[in-house]
C-alpha cells in the first residue's frame, strides 16, 4: 500500500480573479455543488423548452481523458453537450470558452467558471502556450474538454473549417476525440438573437477517433482537424 501524500490544488496560490481565469483552475466543493445544480436546471430547461433529443450515448468514453468536439453556431452548444454527458464525465469536463467573451469581466468570469465549469481560451494571446497547458493537464489529471474546433460561432448555421488547435491538443496521444453534431441549436438561439426561441435541438454522438501515431507537428495537427471535421460532417447527413 503506497503512502498517502497531500497534494495542494494547482491554483491554490492564485488570487481569486486569476484563479477564475486560469486553465489550471480546480473545481472544489463549492464549484462542484454549483455546477451540479446549474446542470440539473439546464437539463430540465433543454428537455422542456427545446425538446432535446440525444443519439449515440453509447459512444461516450467510460472515463477521462477525453475531448468532445462539435459544430458551433449557438451559445446553447456547450450547455447541450454537457447535458448529454453522464455525471461521471460531466464533473471532469471543462468547456473551452472564448476568454474575451466569457472571462472579460468579473461577473462573466465567475458565472463561466463556477456554473459552466469553463476554462478560457484567449484568442488574442498565445494560443499555442495555452493549448500546451491544456494538453498537459488533460493527460496528467486526467480530465476532459468540450471544444469547438471552428473557433467561433457560425453566423449561418453551416459547418466551418476546423482549425489545427484540436490537433495540437491530441495528436500523438491515445485520448479519444468524440465527434458530435448539433442540429437545431442555431435556430433556437442564433448569434443575431438576444434570447433563445422554443425550437427543438438534437445532438448526435459519433464513435471516438484516436490519433496515437499522428505526429505532434503541423502536418499532424492539420490531419487531425481534417479527420474530425469529416466525422462531424458525416453525422450531419
Amino acid at each position: 500500500m503506497s503512502e498517502w501524500s497531500y497534494q495542494p490544488a494547482a491554483d491554490q496560490e492564485l488570487p481569486p480573479g486569476q484563479r477564475l481565469r486560469s486553465v489550471r483552475r480546480e473545481t472544489g466543493v463549492t464549484g462542484a455543488i454549483a455546477h451540479y445544480g446549474w446542470g440539473t436546471f439546464v437539463r430540465l430547461y433543454l428537455r422542456a423548452y427545446h425538446r432535446l433529443h440525444i443519439e449515440g450515448r453509447e459512444n461516450l468514453p467510460v472515463d477521462a481523458p477525453f475531448v468532445v468536439i462539435a459544430n458551433h453556431s449557438s451559445h446553447l452548444d456547450a450547455l447541450t453537450i454537457a447535458t448529454a454527458l453522464p455525471w461521471r464525465l460531466r464533473r471532469k469536463a471543462y468547456p473551452i470558452a472564448a476568454g474575451d467573451t466569457f472571462f472579460e469581466s468579473h461577473t462573466t468570469a465567475f458565472f463561466s467558471a463556477i456554473m459552466l465549469n469553463a476554462l478560457p481560451m484567449w484568442r488574442k494571446r498565445t494560443v499555442r502556450h495555452a493549448l500546451d497547458q491544456l494538453r498537459q493537464r488533460m493527460l496528467e489529471e486526467p480530465c476532459g474538454y468540450i471544444l469547438f474546433p471552428e473557433g467561433t460561432r457560425s453566423r449561418t448555421g453551416e459547418l466551418g473549417t476546423f482549425r489545427s488547435g484540436i490537433g495540437m491538443l491530441i495528436a500523438g496521444t491515445a485520448v479519444p476525440a468524440i465527434p458530435c453534431c448539433l442540429s437545431g441549436a442555431h435556430d433556437a438561439w442564433p448569434p443575431t438573437s438576444r434570447v433563445p426561441r422554443p425550437r427543438p435541438i438534437q445532438i448526435r454522438i459519433g464513435k471516438a477517433l484516436r490519433f496515437p501515431d499522428t505526429p505532434n507537428e503541423r502536418s499532424g495537427w492539420n490531419d487531425v482537424a481534417k479527420q474530425l471535421e469529416a466525422a462531424v460532417r458525416e453525422l450531419r447527413n
